[in-house]
């Protein structure tokens, strides 16, 4: 099932996403489904009412009706991960082999932003670089899990743009800033419940900027996979309904690349889009 977190009549809402592409909003899923729905989507997906509504909905709304909003708002944490993928060999300039631990760094919720949002950009920042990543849900309090019993913890994924001002994070030797202006951490489109993605660790990611192809890779080539991610953060922290998890980024970001020409500027286009997930699509703004 695909839960999307929609602006319908100037007012926020949730909507469920069909097969074909067709929206049905909170509203007409009540009145289709006979039952009476929480308000909020968090609610709907942690509390297990997709299982009460399968095979009753009639998508008859289209994508272009609405605006997309961050598929989750209610969020404690945001956990991205660095130095996750075989073939971004980031870790391999440094001197080091690849992490056996998750090496994270930590994004506001005030940097999210919906799927077809602008990346806006203070003048400031002169290497404003793109990160196309799978972000997964937690749906359920853990602390200390198993790793085979990880998965049961993810409540969904979904498409997230780890934006980052690279000339910041050299300053500071560290990702908090750099990663951290609102607006820097456009997702969605939609949240994808685990039924729908069989194996997370096998999913086809691409990211393009002005349709130009510049990430092409897939989540099999993730150092740690997710299963091991969720084991290994819920042993140093308590993971609640709501925390996200970037899982990382691929070669072929400006910095991978080593170009200058390659960082974003004023009107760019930054799509990425995830097998099974969808795409996001944003527009670049610098602003004083």
């Amino acid at each position: 099932m695909k839960v999307a977190r929609i602006v319908k009549d100037g007012r926020e809402t949730y909507a469920l996403v069909g097969p074909e592409g067709g929206v049905a909003p909170h509203n007409e899923i009540e009145k289709q489904a006979g039952t009476k729905l929480p308000a909020a989507l968090e609610d709907f997906v942690f509390g297990g009412y997709a299982q009460k509504i399968a095979g009753k909905i009639d998508y008859r709304h289209k994508p272009g009706e609405f605006r997309f909003l961050p598929p989750i708002k209610r969020t404690f944490k945001i956990l991205c991960l660095s130095f996750n993928y075989t073939d971004q060999a980031s870790w391999i300039r440094f001197g080091k082999s690849p992490p056996k631990d998750p090496v994270v760094s930590m994004k506001p919720r005030t940097s999210l932003c919906g799927a077809h949002d602008d990346i806006v950009c203070p003048k400031f920042v002169t290497q404003l670089d793109y990160e196309g990543e799978l972000a997964l849900v937690i749906g359920k309090k853990c602390r200390k899990v198993s790793e085979p019993d990880a998965s049961g913890y993810v409540a969904g994924y979904f498409v997230i743009n780890d934006v980052s001002a690279r000339d910041i994070q050299f300053i500071d030797k560290q990702y908090a800033r750099a990663k951290g202006f609102d607006t820097f951490g456009p997702c969605g489109p939609w949240l994808t419940t685990p039924d729908e993605v069989p194996d997370p660790c096998d999913l086809r990611l691409t990211t393009r900027v002005n349709g130009e192809v510049r990430q092409d890779s897939s989540t099999r080539n993730l150092v740690l996979k997710t299963d091991r991610i969720i084991y290994s953060l819920s042993n140093v922290m308590t993971l609640e309904p709501g925390d996200i998890i970037s899982t990382g980024t691929p070669s072929g970001t400006a910095l991978s690349l080593s170009s200058h020409e390659k960082y974003l500027q004023d009107g760019d286009v930054v799509e990425v889009e995830i097998e099974k997930l969808g795409r996001i699509r944003n527009r670049v703004v610098f602003t004083d």
